[in-house]
């Protein structure tokens, strides 16, 4: 079938939600999203939303532990614009109907974590993701304008190219008409076109075996977008966390936020000794490149598969009041916080890199936008600052409501785009294919890839990934489409970029750290590490 819309937002997390919301007095907006509308990495943001609220924080303060955090890799301009434009947007959110932790007094109970300077990170107990997902679907749900169209998967964008035009990556006029989109209910993709397409697709830490993220996390922004040969970049940085429950029967694994450390909860290795302190005088605070390092390293030299979290020394009450879901979490495997240390292990987190976009998250692809995790703001530089990742997505999607809204009139429907060709396409009776080539992908990109790497590991990742793609290729160009063989077809492509982009780093910077280009100054905190 063939649709028409003003406004195609693909993703409903914050990112995808927000731009929905402020466009949709400007025209029709459809949220294609490929799961439930609250399957998305948002609900699970534990930690907070960082924001400038009260003294003594200031905007420079800000600005400075983003731009420490992002080893300086930062777009100094952008950092400025987003953390200039956080008290507004935290102040819109709640008039979605948001609701923050606030104290006695009446004031936002404000958190701190691993590498800001002051208390400054607004929360829902340790459920923020959950809570302002809720609002913003509950406000999306009240406007005529917008439909929400769930299990339907984004295939591939349209561009000039399924019009039998040449493009490439030196092309400067590519334009985005919509997107082919697969309704995993009846198996039928549908061509929707549309004069504005925004991107909110969400991560990709699926590429990993051990991940805090949701199974839909699986770079399908990121992989379209260089599949119709738009720009991407820093995709070496990706953020591992530091503290994810260890229990490795469980996927996604069950993330512990950092405003447990900001509450005071310390890292131990298994000789109950805080260890933090050998590799950073920050401790337990330090940033989550450092952390995750740190860790690891410990657990090479100790031969363990995890350490802990020790949250026995804190107040009881104020524990449970502030963390209650790690508390039930915990206590549903035999662990009471209160008693017990958690065990933890780092877990794939975060993509700092990926679409490359200006500062009115505009991508290199004409009528195209992109925001929140598939998205490169120049935000994060090397490392993202706990919490600013909801940040960003809020700043980046007004800022790409305001400029989209201004150039829709000049923009029109591309009608005589082709629909989805199936033609000669046969039914996939082969799922162990899928399957095994998806562990396999996890486990070149967990070993190979990871937190700690080496230019031979890459060598031999970007050699083996050659393999699962020729061979995912043809499975692809000749089966009928499911989500599963399109979203293994992503993660490839987005391990290609991580693992090209890494190869290409010849330094070790912030999350990107190799063995093979130890850190120019030769610093205390870097001679803790081994490979």
């Amino acid at each position: 079938m063939r649709f028409k819309t003003d406004f195609l937002v693909i993703g409903s997390g914050i990112a995808g939600l927000s731009f929905a919301l402020k466009v949709a007095d400007k025209g029709t907006v459809a949220i294609v999203t490929k799961g439930e509308a609250d399957d998305t990495a948002t609900r699970y943001a534990q930690g907070g939303i960082a924001a400038v609220m009260y003294t003594p924080d200031t905007y420079e303060k800000h600005i400075r532990d983003t731009m420490v955090a992002g080893d300086e890799l930062n777009n100094p301009e952008i950092v400025r614009i987003t953390i200039t434009e956080s008290t507004d947007r935290i102040k819109e959110l709640i008039s979605w109907g948001a609701n923050f932790d606030r104290n006695a007094a009446g004031l936002f109970d404000l958190g701190k974590e691993g590498g800001h300077s002051e208390f400054r990170v607004l929360h829902h107990k340790d459920q923020t993701g959950l809570e302002i997902e809720r609002a913003l679907l509950e406000k999306i749900k009240q406007h005529p304008n917008i439909t929400i169209r769930e299990h339907c998967f984004a295939v591939d964008l349209i561009t000039q190219h399924h019009l039998g035009q040449p493009v490439s990556r030196r092309s400067t006029d590519i334009d985005c008409y919509g997107a082919y989109i697969l309704d995993t209910n009846t198996g039928c993709i549908d061509t929707i076109l549309a004069r504005v397409t925004m991107l909110a697709t969400g991560g990709a830490g699926n590429v990993y075996s051990n991940t805090t993220n949701p199974p839909v996390a699986t770079g399908d922004g990121i992989a379209m977008v260089y599949r119709a040969k738009g720009k991407i970049e820093n995709m070496e940085f990706i953020q591992f966390h530091p503290t994810s429950l260890f229990n490795p029967k469980e996927k996604p694994a069950f993330l512990i936020t950092e405003a447990l450390r900001g509450f005071g909860a310390i890292l131990r290795n298994q000789l109950e000794e805080s260890f933090m302190e050998r590799y950073d005088p920050r401790g337990s605070l330090a940033p989550r490149d450092i952390v995750a390092r740190a860790i690891d390293t410990e657990m090479k030299i100790s031969g363990n598969e995890h350490l802990y979290l020790d949250c026995r020394h804190l107040p009881k009450e104020g524990l449970l009041s502030h963390f209650p879901t790690i508390f039930a979490k915990c206590l549903s495997i035999g662990i009471d916080i209160t008693r017990d240390m958690i065990p933890i292990v780092p877990s794939a987190h975060y993509t700092c890199g990926g679409i490359r976009v200006d500062e009115y998250a505009q991508s290199t692809i004409g009528h195209l936008y992109a925001s929140g995790e598939c998205a490169s703001t120049g935000l994060h530089g090397a490392n993202r600052l706990a919490s600013n990742s909801l940040l960003e997505s809020i700043v980046f999607s007004h800022r790409a409501s305001i400029h989209a809204m201004q150039a829709l009139n000049r923009i029109s429907f591309k009608e005589d785009v082709p629909d989805w060709n199936a033609d000669g396409m046969v039914f996939n009776e082969e799922m162990v294919l899928i399957t095994h080539t998806l562990k396999e992908l996890q486990l070149i990109m967990s070993h190979y890839v990871g937190i700690v790497r080496s230019n031979l590991r890459l060598k031999r990742a970007i050699d083996r990934l050659r393999i699962l793609h020729r061979e995912t290729e043809e499975l692809y160009n000749k089966s009928i489409l499911t989500q599963n063989i399109c979203e293994l077809r992503n993660l490839i492509n987005t391990a290609y970029l991580i693992i090209k982009a890494a190869t290409e780093r010849k330094e070790s910077r912030g999350l990107h750290y190799s063995i093979d280009y130890p850190r120019p100054n030769n610093s205390d905190d870097e001679k803790h590490f081994i490979d």
